[in-house]
């Protein structure tokens, strides 16, 4: 519970950061006069700062918050898959396909990722299908929401539901103004928070390292010797090398492929700007993925994962443990304060990118397309795209009380299994359409819709012949029992099936190409 202390100052905290937000969002709000100007800006950024928005924007909520509570849960093996070998694969994969994938959006002249797609291929129905997928990203923005309220009703002692309504009226509304021309400045700010936080809870645990790494170890092995193992087959994450490194490394290569994160390069106006942009993106997602330690620290903090004899939920253990750390005199409690910032940082900001990239691909990619006949000016565009910030912001409350009312281990587990089958479905089109010059349409079509039925038969339907029919699949059984799995098994399998499906088509097509040109 927090003190009062603390509770007066996380009021005093959030009144303030309202306040400055509002500034970037009205200031930015002038400038805005066409939908283009909402999703890519119309205003020369610094690439530094356009880096910094693109840490923060795929770092977001699940890096402080969610993963490490998972980490809490699990252990060591969880240390290795989200904060080794899932941001190394990440890290290199923005770096590789970032600055192909602009080249391509500049000569395009696209601002959304659907659009790209739909622009590269030539066709328009393949940007509506990957537009109605869009959809799928909203459970990353329930993510977010939930854990944002976690941190604030925690630090408030205030009613979650409450809570939920106060934190998706203020945000969703202010970005029916904003767009990419706010969205830049108010990321900058949350970075630079972001990152004095990150280093105040990677430090938080001094104290537990006094009798050094092992001494740290062995307190973690006297709760329960798993949580130091480099797997944990207890756990529904982490059981095996093949779910720690080879499927994390395949989801982190293909991470990237969502359009909040890929499109951020068309806000610079310059080429020769993109070095800087990736120097600064990828030192700023260095140290958030480090910031996944900390919920080895929780851990030791709360043995049984208990607070005054009540159960702690894995979305609401790094909430509790900054209120502990945190609570004792005046510095601790302003330190903590600016933990809580940082926590709240991490979360609005990826969940700003969110809004601006799905209602704008909302608004040019699915209504435009059916119904742009019937619209003439980009003022009317500018509304139809708040009212589907509105729509988005009802769907997610919806969802987001379930989740806080009726959780399976995390929402972590919903937010990935549509992002992830989000960007399996997106990855092929896209690297394709980067680095293949002469290819035909059929050869990323297949591959996306083999990739959307891998991905959901295998978290799916599988189980359900597993769990209801005993159907023995060997080995892969593991991955398919039980009320919860790990939704990256199935995006890796749909990733790896797609891009081999990819590849034939491709031979195929080119053979044919080639017999019809001789």
């Amino acid at each position: 519970m927090a003190t009062s202390q603390q509770i007066i100052g996380t009021w005093f905290l959030i009144i303030f950061y309202a306040i400055l937000i509002l500034y970037f969002v009205i200031k930015g709000a002038l400038k805005t006069k066409s939908l283009s100007d909402y999703a890519v800006g119309n205003v020369n950024f610094s690439p530094s700062f356009v880096g910094l928005s693109l840490a923060v924007s795929m770092t977001s909520a699940a890096t402080f918050i969610v993963n490490p509570g998972l980490i809490a849960v699990y252990g060591f093996s969880g240390v290795l898959s989200f904060g080794i070998f899932f941001p190394l694969a990440t890290i290199i994969s923005l770096v590789v396909l970032t600055k192909s994938f602009r080249k391509h959006g500049q000569s395009l002249k696209a601002v959304t990722l659907a659009q790209w797609i739909g622009k590269r291929y030539n066709s328009k129905y393949y940007a509506l299908f990957m537009g109605f997928l869009s959809f799928l990203l909203i459970t990353f923005i329930v993510l977010i929401l939930v854990a944002l309220t976690k941190v604030l009703s925690k630090a408030l002692n205030a009613n979650e539901i409450a809570i939920l309504a106060v934190i998706i009226v203020f945000v969703f509304g202010y970005m029916m103004f904003g767009g990419a021309n706010s969205l830049v400045y108010t990321n900058t700010i949350q970075a630079i928070v972001m990152l004095v936080v990150a280093f105040v809870l990677l430090f938080s645990g001094y104290e537990h390292f006094k009798e050094g790494i092992d001494g740290f170890f062995q307190k973690l092995a006297a709760i329960d010797p798993v949580l130091i193992k480099s797997t944990n087959p207890k756990s529904v994450l982490f059981r095996d090398f093949f779910e720690i490194i080879i499927v994390q490394t395949i989801v982190g290569a293909a991470v990237v492929c969502q359009p909040h994160i890929i499109t951020k390069s068309l806000f610079l106006k310059d080429e020769k700007d993109v070095n800087r942009f990736l120097t600064t993106a990828v030192i700023a997602e260095i140290i958030f993925f480090s910031v996944v330690f900390v919920g080895l620290y929780a851990r030791i903090t709360f043995p049984d994962l208990t607070v005054n004899g009540e159960a702690l939920k894995t979305d609401g253990i790094i909430s509790a443990f900054v209120i502990k750390t945190f609570s004792n005199g005046a510095l601790s409690v302003i330190i903590g304060l600016v933990v809580i910032l940082g926590l709240i940082s991490a979360g609005l900001s990826t969940l700003e990118g969110l809004i601006q990239s799905l209602s704008t691909t909302i608004t040019s990619d699915i209504i435009k397309p059916l119904f742009g006949s019937k619209i003439k000016t980009d003022k009317a565009y500018i509304r139809i795209n708040k009212i589907a910030i509105i729509f988005l912001a009802i769907i997610s409350f919806i969802i987001s009380i379930d989740q806080l009312l009726n959780p399976k281990l995390s929402v972590a587990i919903l937010a990935q299994n549509g992002v992830y089958a989000y960007f399996s479905v997106a990855f092929i089109p896209i690297v394709f359409g980067i680095f293949i010059k002469n290819i035909n349409i059929k050869a990323p079509v297949v591959a996306s819709i083999t990739a959307f039925v891998t991905h959901f038969t295998i978290y799916y339907g599988l189980p359900y012949l597993v769990n209801n029919f005993s159907v023995d699949f060997g080995y892969i059984n593991k991955y398919l029992s039980g009320p919860v799995r790990n939704p990256a098994i199935a995006s890796a399998s749909a990733i790896i099936i797609s891009t081999i499906v990819g590849i034939i088509m491709h031979q195929l097509t080119k053979k044919k190409i080639s017999h019809s040109n001789d």
